[in-house]
């Protein structure tokens, strides 16, 4: 991912979740940082089709079409999110925290998820020179 696309860095820090939103993306959100307990992750998921969901009501943040970024609120359910119309989106559940869920696009992984409520080892840059299959 080009450092232009990066809106989150995601990682794990002293049994916390860590997630800073980038750039402009800091103003739009009203958060500079997002840290959460490890035991308060249920799950994570890859899902592109997240940012059609209808969002809520913007409280406070930015939504313009292609552009959504802060808290939202819709059915008793609050959410963080920082995404815009292009990309992939990772949707991080929540328990026992001020937001149910997390979801996030333009993400700068740090750690890789490899089954739901974990938080593995983090991801390796890939090697230069090195191609698959050879």
């Amino acid at each position: 991912q080009s450092l232009e696309t990066i809106m989150n860095t995601v990682r794990i820090t002293n049994n916390n979740l860590v997630v800073e939103p980038q750039g402009l993306n800091k103003l739009w959100s009203l958060k500079r940082r997002l840290e959460i307990p490890l035991s308060n992750v249920r799950g994570a998921t890859f899902d592109p089709g997240a940012n059609s969901e209808p969002k809520g009501l913007r409280a406070p943040g930015l939504a313009i079409p292609g552009k959504w970024a802060g808290t939202f609120n819709r059915d008793g359910e609050k959410s963080f999110w920082n995404v815009s119309k292009a990309g992939e989106t990772v949707v991080i559940e929540l328990a026992d925290e001020h937001y149910d869920r997390l979801i996030l696009a333009g993400i700068d992984m740090r750690v890789d998820i490899r089954a739901p409520g974990r938080f593995l080892r983090p991801r390796l840059p890939p090697r230069s020179g090195h191609r698959r299959g050879s």
